[in-house]
């Protein structure tokens, strides 16, 4: 018997003074099985570090054929692929011939590792960019996991916070492409 996903729900209330975002948004995140907290509060993270009313929860890794997030114009067009971890070359690749834009939020202990591997294979891909979370900040997240969040997110110079009733985490992303 296959086990099932964890639905989780989250109310983010989101001010993104950077790019003059300000919005409220109820989702809904299915946690695969083999989802730790951790990389699902990431997926959430890179939510809202790029939110807009039509990115959405793709089905990331339960088919290899779609990203974690994705945002469609309105002919299917895909704008932005969002993934979370450490995809192989070849993804990448893949999601950058598919997409105006690829984006990757890795959030690992050997993150640095995994780029300094792939990172020089990666530069004619000009349509992507590499985020690093680093790990105290990841884990920190993993502990606002909650089946039911209140969240309230804040972007402001390139920093983002997020707070529910208990903390706020302050996350400084590091650029790695």
């Amino acid at each position: 018997m296959a086990l099932k996903s964890t639905i989780y729900k989250a109310e983010l209330q989101l001010s993104d003074m950077d790019r003059h975002y300000y919005a409220a948004h109820s989702l809904t995140l299915a946690r695969h099985p083999s989802e730790t907290d951790e990389r699902m509060m990431v997926r959430l993270l890179a939510f809202a570090l790029y939110a807009d009313e039509n990115l959405v929860f793709a089905k990331g890794l339960s088919d290899v054929e779609e990203p974690d997030l994705w945002l469609k114009d309105y002919t299917g067009a895909i704008k932005l692929w969002l993934e979370v971890g450490q995809p192989d070359e070849r993804r990448m690749l893949k999601a950058c011939g598919r997409a105006e834009r690829v984006v990757v939020c890795s959030y690992a202990s050997n993150s640095a590792i995994w780029w300094q591997g792939i990172g020089n294979r990666l530069e004619r891909a000009k349509n992507l960019t590499v985020w690093n979370v680093p790990v105290a900040t990841a884990q920190a997240l993993e502990k606002m996991a909650r089946r039911t969040m209140q969240l309230q997110c804040t972007i402001q110079d390139g920093q983002l916070w997020l707070t529910d009733d208990d903390q706020t985490v302050q996350v400084d992303l590091v650029r790695l492409k």
